[in-house]
Order: C-alpha cells, then sequence, then structure tokens
C-alpha cells in the first residue's frame, strides 16, 4: 500500500466507520421494546435482533481479514460499508421479525468485511511511531464514543421519530464514508486469491457458532433435556470440532492451531469470552429492566446508560495505560474483574420499584471496571505473539471478543425469561417476574466474572515490561 497525502481525511473515513461499526451494535439496545411491540417478536427471540448482527461479525473477521489481504485492503474495507448501508436500509424498512434478523445479519456480515482491515489500513498510513500512537488514539476514542452516543442516540431517534431511524441514520454516514474512502484511502493489490482463504473453516466456525445461540435461545421453548436442544446443541458441537480438525490439517488455516501454545494468548482470550458475556448482557438486560419494569423511557434509559459508558471510555483512554506500566497488566485486569463483578452483584439485588441513585448509579459506576479490563486482556492476548503471528493473535482476540457478547446475550436472556416464565405461572404480578429473572440473569453474570477472575489468576503470567511495550503499539 502506497502513502497517501490524505492521511488525515483517510483517519476520519476510518474513524467513522469504527463509529458506525460500533454504533450499530449498541443503539439497538434501547430501542428493542418498541422493536418487540411493533414487530411483534417472543422475549428469548427479541436478542435475536443482536445475536444475528454479532455472530456472523464475530465468526467472519478471521476470514474477511484473510481475504483483504489477498484481493486488497481497500477493495474489502468499500465492499463492506456498501453493504452495511444497503443492510441498514434493509433494516429499517423492515416490516417482519424475519425481515429485521436476516438484515441484522447482512449487516454483522458487511460489518466484518470492513472492520478486519482498518487497523491494517490504519498502521500502513502512519508508519512514524509517534504518528501511529496518535493516529490509533483517535481511532480508539471513536469506540468509546460509539458505545456511549449509541445508546442516547437509540433513545432520542426511537422516542422523537421510530425505532427505524435508528437504522436510517447509517444511511448518511455509509455514503459519505464510502464516497470519501474511494478517494482518500490508498489502493493495494492484494497477493491473490490463488493463497487460499479456508472458506470451509469459516463456514464450520460460523455455522457452528450460530446453531448454537439458536439452540440456548430456543431451550426457554423446548427445555434443557428435550430432543431439540440435545440434537441440535450435539451438531454445533460437532461442526466446533470439525472447525478445529480443518485447521488442524488445511494448507492455509483460518487458524493456525500453534497460537494456542502461550498460555497468556489462551488465557486472555478465554477470560475475555467470559468477562465479555457478562458485560455485554449487562447492557441488554439493564436496559430491558429499565424500561419494562422501572417503566424508562428509550431515552431516560439512554441517559440513564450513559455514566457507565463514558466511565468505560475514560478511563480505558486516559487512565488503563499508565495503570498498566505502573502495575503491569495482569494486575490491572484482576482489580477491573473484581469491579464488574461487584456491579454485577449489586444488581442482583434490584427491587421492582428501583431509585436509581442507590439502586442504579453504583453498578453504572462499578462497571467502569470494563475500561481497566479490556486494554489489560489485550496487552496479555498480544504479548506472546511472533511478528508472524500479531496478526493471528489479533484477528482471534476481535472474535472471541465478539463471540462472548452473543453467547452472553444468548444464555443470560434465555435463563432471565425462562426465571421470569416460572415466577409467572407461581402467581407472581409481570413486574416481579421480570425482576426475578434479571436478578437470575444479573447473578449468573456475576458469576461468569468470578470465573474469568479465577482464570486470570491462575493462567494468566505478567509479560516482560519490554514486551509490553511493544503490544501498546500493536493494533488489536
Amino acid at each position: 500500500m502506497s502513502p497517501t497525502p490524505h492521511r488525515r481525511l483517510a483517519l476520519i473515513v476510518l474513524s467513522a466507520a469504527s463509529l458506525m461499526t460500533i454504533l450499530d451494535g449498541s443503539i439497538v439496545t434501547v430501542a428493542m421494546p418498541a422493536i418487540q411491540h411493533d414487530l411483534g417478536f417472543t422475549p428469548a427471540g427479541l436478542s435475536w435482533t443482536v445475536n444475528a448482527y454479532l455472530i456472523p461479525f464475530g465468526g467472519l473477521l478471521l476470514l474477511a481479514g484473510r481475504l483483504g489481504d489477498l484481493i486488497g485492503r481497500k477493495t474489502m474495507f468499500l465492499a463492506g460499508n456498501t453493504l452495511f448501508t444497503v443492510a441498514s436500509l434493509l433494516a429499517g424498512l423492515a416490516t417482519t421479525p424475519g425481515m429485521l434478523v436476516a438484515a441484522r445479519f447482512l449487516q454483522g456480515a458487511s460489518s466484518a468485511m470492513a472492520a478486519a482491515v482498518v487497523l491494517g489500513i490504519l498502521v500502513t498510513l502512519f508508519t512514524e511511531p509517534g504518528e501511529r500512537a496518535k493516529a490509533i488514539g483517535v481511532f480508539s476514542f471513536t469506540g468509546a464514543a460509539g458505545a456511549s452516543i449509541g445508546q442516547v442516540l437509540g433513545g432520542v431517534l426511537t422516542d422523537a421519530l421510530s425505532w427505524h431511524w435508528i437504522f436510517f441514520i447509517n444511511l448518511p454516514i455509509g455514503l459519505a464514508t464510502v464516497a470519501l474512502a474511494a478517494r482518500v484511502l490508498p489502493a493495494d493489490r492484494g497477493t491473490g486469491l490463488s493463497a487460499g482463504a479456508d472458506a470451509l473453516g469459516a463456514a464450520l466456525v460460523t455455522g457452528g457458532l450460530m446453531l448454537g445461540i439458536y439452540t440456548v435461545i430456543k431451550i426457554e421453548e423446548y427445555g434443557w433435556a428435550a430432543a431439540h436442544t440435545l440434537g441440535l446443541g450435539a451438531l454445533s458441537v460437532a461442526l466446533l470440532a470439525g472447525f478445529f480438525v480443518r485447521q488442524a490439517t488445511a494448507r492455509a488455516p483460518l487458524m493456525p492451531l500453534r497460537v494456542f501454545r502461550s498460555r497468556n494468548v489462551s488465557g486472555a482470550n478465554l477470560t475475555q469470552m467470559l468477562g465479555l458475556s457478562a458485560m455485554f448482557a449487562f447492557q441488554i438486560l439493564v436496559a430491558l429492566y429499565m424500561q419494562k419494569v422501572l417503566d424508562y423511557s428509550a431515552l431516560e434509559t439512554g441517559l440513564a446508560m450513559l455514566p457507565a459508558a463514558v466511565a468505560i471510555g475514560g478511563i480505558s483512554l486516559f487512565l488503563s495505560a499508565r495503570l498498566n506500566e505502573r502495575f503491569g497488566a495482569r494486575a490491572v485486569l484482576i482489580a477491573g474483574l473484581a469491579l464488574l463483578m461487584a456491579a454485577m452483584g449489586w444488581l442482583s439485588r434490584v427491587p421492582v420499584q428501583a431509585s436509581y441513585v442507590t439502586d442504579l448509579l453504583p453498578a453504572m459506576l462499578l462497571i467502569a471496571g470494563g475500561g481497566l479490563v479490556l486494554p489489560a486482556l489485550a496487552t496479555l492476548g498480544m504479548s506472546a505473539a511472533r511478528a508472524d503471528d500479531a496478526g493471528l493473535a489479533s484477528g482471534l482476540f476481535n472474535t472471541t471478543q465478539q463471540i462472548g457478547m452473543a453467547l452472553g446475550v444468548a444464555v443470560l436472556s434465555t435463563m432471565a425469561a425462562s426465571r421470569t416464565g416460572d415466577l409467572l405461572a407461581r402467581g407472581m404480578t409481570d413486574a416481579a417476574a421480570l425482576t426475578g429473572g434479571y436478578r437470575l440473569a444479573f447473578g449468573i453474570a456475576a458469576a461468569l466474572l468470578l470465573t474469568a477472575l479465577v482464570v486470570a489468576v491462575t493462567v494468566l503470567r505478567s509479560p516482560a515490561p519490554a514486551t509490553e511495550h511493544l503490544v501498546e503499539r500493536t493494533p488489536v
């Protein structure tokens, strides 16, 4: 990829694309009750408005990154953003649950196409260490901004217009991004499709994960021991096992298994999957609790959750790097997990008639531990990567992040819905039954974080200081 005279404008384009992707992951959360009411989603099926986006996004990141190397990163970026814009239009026009889920799946796949190559383009544009650090800082800020803005913007658009506009808002951003990217991003030819991209491996892992999430969501309808659950669950495990067999034998595997020889790489990815399962499910479930039990509007919900998003973004951008340097990534990770576990434990006692200041705000502030957890995990997960494995380790880290989010939503939403159904059958009011379901989910989230904490303490090791400084310059 040749240098470009429009590097600052290119950085804006890349950051805008990242903002749009992250925004779309969070903006839908506060609009979920309105979507459920208009389109007739079941409580468990509603989680597919999130999962249908996250599963193809996480499952296709590795393949999309490899294809970017083969056909050119600019080509992949433009194709991904164009398809994402079209999918956003389809999502906004959806009139049935099936239409919306299909559009969300297309959004997830196209997001993977764009997101997988963004950092590769960025680090090629900014080769001087000081400039690269500043560019990555700007790019990282868009991630925190997307999480913060998404929930508030989702509430504003849903209340002022309708939930359809949370998808229509992507159209002007997408069109502008594609138009500018075509002009300012440098062209690269790629190495050619003849090198191979392990499409079979991508199909196995994506199919296995999709089927696994579907199986979990349907547990409420069929039960844990039903033939439907056990049969599809076994098929999902078989597909994932086939993926690992394929990676061990493929000429050009999607994910060479040597990466798992490092205990920091394996431990950090396992810790991330457990931790993100709890953190992202918190974002979904606490929004539903505030709207369905406390009768908050979509806008009020977004504003109520803003302290959590701002705290996570602020700490990750301005504090975590200093703490990692002084105390080590492992110690910072353990502290962050402890804060997150306290937040979920606090929420596991929420009452039917809650006060925001005393019952919710403390958890919103404790969730700032996420701003310590994610950068520390990135440092540990990349610490043992060789130069020729850095891209693979980065792709694996992003993939487990997305998968953890999707699994958390599926499992905890299903458990909450099942508990709510049991309590309704016992004669409890709707509000009390819903609260009981959310309490159980928050308690399970706390248990997941405790498990992540145990993995962090027993498996992870602090990398050498020199390695940590190298990793801080390695984008994830």
